[in-house]
């Protein structure tokens, strides 16, 4: 499986030490669902997965309860899609654990960057009206604005479709929002860079087709497009569509309305730490804005599914929907990221916003799928493990871990990596290497303790979370440092 390349989580030493882990986590039951399938939710709920396994090993399993603690997120949702319905929902931990509250199936979430394939049907409507075209250059369609182009950028045209696929060539990953109480700019403000913007301006930087680069600032000029060809704000047209999908409990209205604010889940960095105001505000709509639950998220993955076999025509038509999910440049569709072919074609898309991660996977023509949802920094490597325990218990195919040949170590050979180091950057943060059952453990101030295994000459990976980590060794030989999540340790003289 292949998370969406916007939303990648890897800690740094300091980082990781930092995360809190909370005393509980409330786990809750919601509605009550027939026994088989209880059971199938049990074996998910005590059989996650870790990214990296040992080949020759039996699956290394864990209880969500306990990757929830390790991972410091306090509340993560979940539905899954089983043959062509909505199998079952349900939400674990706490909404907001500053006021209680618990997580249920009916918390909105940010979806951040899942919001992008969402927002596309809209242009997609538009291009099967004949209001748009998919190939030509869009700067005809814009009023009022002019998509600047630095020297390297060329003059091949900037179309619909690269903008969709993020092969526009463009500039701005993605957004930071805007903490409560700031200004917040209007969507020109955010293209051309000027305050209040806190983001850079969109510039076509490369020429566009030439590479796949993966761009907030193109689905914020998608937003312009769509805003100016149906005359109202996107938030307006997005509701009709998302009433279409039947996701009748979420929106894309930034800020979030007051009315919906008690059933919002309030977003976490690491160390346990609330995103100031509980969320940011994401003025870039069609690339960030979207609140929803995942149940919502499963019903526009489960439209797609019919609309593609024909069994309804909806907000696009088959033909449309089709073109959708054909992959062109990085693999990338218009609107989500797509792998597989024919029975095994899935599409998928992950999020990433301050305090909130997301993903979703779809197997539109097998209808299987899942969308996790989580209100932390740390949630998108819980996502991962989530998904492979929910592929392991339904079968999908091709969302496994990644398998790793571990060489042998001998405890005379491990002990020359054992003992403590110090990061040069963070010389209060303790890391220990210690021989313990047999192998090396990898303990980072009060953390859990995490095996590595030895994959190559002063090589091992992090099972935890499949960070790899190198030994130096100085000009006599002694190992004298280590390195992981792009910072060195250096070994105390002691050892």
């Amino acid at each position: 499986m292949r998370l969406a390349r916007d939303s990648g989580y890897v800690p740094a030493w300091a980082a990781l030490a930092s995360m809190i882990i909370p005393g509980g986590t409330a786990l809750g039951q919601q509605d009550r669902y027939p026994d088989e399938i209880e059971r199938r939710i049990a074996r998910v709920e005590t059989g996650l997965l870790l990214p990296t396994q040992v080949r020759g090993r039996p699956p290394d399993r864990h209880a969500l309860e306990t990757r929830m603690r390790y991972h410091g997120v306090p509340a993560v949702s979940v539905a899954v899609i089983h043959r062509g319905e909505i199998e079952w929902a349900r939400a674990w931990g706490l909404a907001d654990p500053d006021t209680g509250a618990p997580a249920t199936t009916e918390t909105l979430f940010q979806a951040a960057s899942m919001s992008k394939p969402v927002a596309a049907l809209a242009a997609l409507r538009l291009v099967e009206r004949g209001a748009l075209d998919l190939d030509e250059d869009i700067g005809p369609y814009l009023a009022g604005w002019r998509i600047p182009r630095g020297p390297a950028a060329g003059a091949a045209p900037i179309t619909l479709r690269r903008l969709l696929t993020h092969t526009a060539g463009l500039t701005v990953h993605g957004f930071l929002g805007y903490a409560a109480g700031a200004e917040v700019p209007a969507t020109f403000e955010v293209l051309e860079g000027t305050a209040p913007a806190n983001s850079p301006p969109v510039v076509a930087e490369v020429p566009p087709g030439s590479e796949w680069r993966y761009s907030g600032g193109g689905y914020t000029i998608v937003q312009l497009l769509v805003e100016q060809h149906e005359g109202q704000p996107l938030q307006a047209v997005m509701r009709s569509i998302l009433d279409d999908l039947g996701m009748k409990g979420s929106t894309y209205d930034q800020p979030l309305p007051d009315s919906l604010a008690a059933r919002a889940a309030a977003g976490y960095r690491a160390s346990d730490r609330p995103v100031p105001g509980r969320w940011h505000t994401y003025p870039e709509m069609a690339a960030a804005g979207l609140w929803t639950t995942p149940s919502d998220v499963a019903r526009y993955m489960l439209a797609v599914g019919r609309w593609l076999g024909g069994a309804e025509r909806g907000v696009l038509s088959r033909e449309m929907t089709a073109r959708m999910l054909t992959p062109g440049l990085g693999s990338w569709g218009l609107g989500p990221s797509i792998e597989g072919e024919g029975i095994d074609l899935q599409f998928s898309h992950g999020g990433s916003n301050e305090g909130f991660r997301a993903q979703f996977i779809m197997y539109p023509r097998r209808g299987l799928g899942a969308v996790v949802m989580t209100n932390s920094d740390t949630g998108l490597a819980l996502a991962e493990e989530i998904l492979f325990g929910i592929s392991d218990v339904y079968e999908w195919p091709g969302v496994t871990p990644r398998q790793i040949q571990a060489l042998p170590l001998s405890r005379r050979a491990a002990l020359e990596y054992a003992g403590r180091f110090v990061i040069e950057d963070a010389p209060d943060i303790p890391v220990t290497i210690a021989w313990r059952r047999g192998g090396l453990e990898l303990r980072v101030a009060g953390r859990p303790p995490s095996e590595i295994v030895r994959t190559g000459a002063d090589r091992f990976t992090i099972l935890a979370d499949g960070e790899s980590i190198r030994f130096e060794r100085d000009a006599s030989g002694r190992v004298e440092a280590v390195v992981a999540y792009g910072t060195r340790a250096r070994r105390e003289p002691s050892f």
